[in-house]
């Protein structure tokens, strides 16, 4: 009876995931990366993408944009302080800020910019 309750519960679960997610492929399209520096170490990012699955693909760019962004100035280390993303007709848009420092910055949404941009570089994800 147990045996028969679990593949009741698979197949019912089976029937609500969406099988259409699951079969298209993922083809990013990287709208480029616009930078402002706003004061000293902090720095707002506005990236714009196509092909995103969700927003957690935004703000995957932004993140290899802001840690590209670190080592190009000569620091190591990042923090994210806040994102936004919203799409609109199949674009994607998100802004971020983000400071640099050479040290490890205190906080729990520190990134290692060099550890990152080899992530990105691996995943297919451009950077600045």
């Amino acid at each position: 009876m147990v045996a028969i309750a679990h593949i009741a519960t698979g197949a019912a679960l089976t029937a609500c995931s969406s099988p259409q997610a699951e079969d298209t492929p993922f083809r990013p399209g990287y709208g480029g990366v616009e930078t402002r520096l706003l004061d000293g170490d902090l720095v707002e990012f506005r990236v714009s993408m196509t092909g995103a699955r969700d927003g957690g693909d935004v703000e995957r760019y932004i993140e290899c944009a802001a840690a590209q962004y670190a080592l190009i100035r000569g620091y190591g280390f990042t923090r994210h302080l806040r994102t936004n993303v919203q799409e609109k007709g199949g674009v994607w848009a998100g802004d971020a800020v983000y400071t640099i420092s050479p040290s490890l910055p205190r906080g729990l949404r520190t990134l290692d910019a060099e550890v990152v941009v080899q992530n990105c570089a691996e995943n297919g994800i451009p950077t600045v």
